[in-house]
């Protein structure tokens, strides 16, 4: 082994003053601490049409083997009749992460949110040195149960590296402190996939090494790592093999954009050769915007001819998301609209308008326009409303688990639509406990789209940024 290849250990911290905080199934808790109803029942977050995707699955759902990232049609086979299957309704979530990660800004200012659902950060300065850490974890934890009514998961390490995977061990609801004079013990017994970075094709790799665990992947020399992983991939093993992560919490500024692009060797020729490029340009676009944890609503395409004349196109998309399909689906819009006839040199892909919270898209077709999953009564098919205002709800506008209202009833919610066209809704919210379920004729009687509530039960506006388009 080259020995100068073999990376040095870092000057880590010497306690476990790195918090990383996890909400518990945070979609399916939101419903199901909004909708009485729902609790102790399996509950699937997402789209409801045959090629839509489970967004979040409740406990009680993985019991079945549902999960997250899972086809919904796939997770309603596994799960019982019982299950509620309810599309996504960001206000209601960001109100609830304002919320969470309110709990962890009155202990410290560093605070680094990851995504709509978890954070890290940083006790080092703002706990005395001989304070209880499980003490200061377990009232994060109680803090954020108070201000939400969620449950989350606390886990604290010396790096984020194992103050993660500490907020893995401890859900549900629970708290792991990991002293570094434990780490070993917490990290070595692991399996080599609950790291970071090792993804199915390096742990298969791995496995043919019979490399299975944490501890297993230790003794492997920096050689053999990066023949599997390549240059910085084996590096990276090596080190977080060891529990090596100094990467501080940071409170980064808001970013206004996030891309890539590529000048080709020889100029692509026909729209089938720049629609094939654009999607390995998009990936790199994509990998980029993940990185950073963000969602994007404006996907911008530049393309640059032989003859170095560049065209830009833009397509604005109703919310922020990270949802792959969508951001792919506006970059061909966006390259349609570019209308290039000419010899290609260069095409580059850029998402604006960045949050960090992102709202389930449906799929686009190719005019861009929204193409919902769910065909109710009918063949035409509407996209989810967004509710700014009080709207007449219809069955060809409403979904299961939208927020609804009547002047008799009060507040309800979605539960299905049926093939008359009639709206099954149930009348309920935090406040009043289990409600009950009737049948609306939106024909007959007035049944308006309203607004979501926040833990706090008072209606919430649109958390999504407003970048003027």
């Amino acid at each position: 082994m080259n020995l100068e290849r073999v990376p040095r250990a870092p000057v880590m911290r010497g306690r476990a003053t790195v918090v990383h905080l996890d909400a518990d199934a945070f979609f399916a808790s939101v419903e199901q601490h909004q909708r009485p109803s729902l609790r102790g029942r399996p509950v699937l977050v997402g789209g409801v049409g045959p090629r839509s995707v489970v967004a979040t699955a409740s406990y009680e759902a993985r019991q079945y083997g549902a999960r997250s990232a899972m086809p919904m049609e796939q997770a309603r086979r596994l799960c019982p009749p019982s299950t509620v299957v309810v599309v996504p309704r960001f206000e209601a979530y960001a109100a609830y992460s304002a919320q969470i990660m309110r709990a962890l800004r009155e202990v410290t200012d560093l605070v680094e949110p990851v995504s709509i659902d978890e954070a890290f950060a940083d006790l080092d300065t703002a706990v005395a040195a001989g304070a209880d850490l499980t003490d200061v974890a377990l009232r994060i934890r109680e803090r954020a149960r108070e201000l939400s009514g969620l449950s989350v998961s606390i886990g604290l390490g010396r790096s984020k590296l194992v103050a993660k995977l500490a907020s893995e061990a401890a859900k549900p609801a629970g708290v792991r402190v990991v002293d570094p004079a434990d780490e070993d013990g917490f990290l070595l017994a692991l399996p080599v996939r609950a790291l970071w970075g090792v993804g199915p094709v390096s742990a298969a790799r791995l496995d043919e090494l019979g490399v299975r665990t944490v501890a297993d992947l230790r003794r492997q020399p920096l050689d053999t790592l990066l023949m599997v992983a390549g240059e910085a991939g084996g590096t990276n093993l090596y080190r977080i093999a060891r529990g090596w992560d100094d990467r501080p919490v940071t409170t980064v500024s808001e970013r206004k954009s996030a891309g890539a692009e590529h000048t080709f060797d020889t100029d692509l020729h026909g729209r089938r050769a720049i629609s094939g490029a654009l999607d390995r340009v998009v990936d790199s676009a994509l990998a980029r915007l993940d990185r950073h944890a963000v969602a994007a609503r404006t996907v911008v395409v530049k393309v640059r001819t032989a003859a170095f004349t560049t065209v830009t196109r833009s397509v604005t998309l109703p919310r922020p998301t990270s949802d792959e399909g969508a951001l792919r689906a506006a970059a061909h819009r966006a390259l349609g609209l570019a209308d290039v006839a000419e010899p290609v040199r260069l095409l580059g892909v850029s998402f604006h308008a960045l949050s960090e919270h992102a709202q389930m898209m449906l799929q686009l077709d190719e005019d861009g326009d929204p193409v919902p999953a769910e065909r109710p009564a009918r063949d035409e098919e509407a996209a989810v409303p967004t509710v700014q205002g009080p709207v007449r709800a219809t069955a060809a506008n409403v979904a299961p688990g939208l927020d609804v209202e009547t002047e008799a009833d009060g507040r309800g919610w979605v539960v299905r639509v049926g093939l008359d066209r009639r709206i099954a809704t149930r009348f309920e919210t935090a406040r009043t406990g289990p409600g009950y379920q009737r049948w609306v004729d939106p024909d007959v009687e007035s049944l308006t789209l309203v607004g979501p509530l926040g833990p706090d039960g008072e209606p919430v506006r649109d958390l999504a940024p407003n970048d003027g388009t």
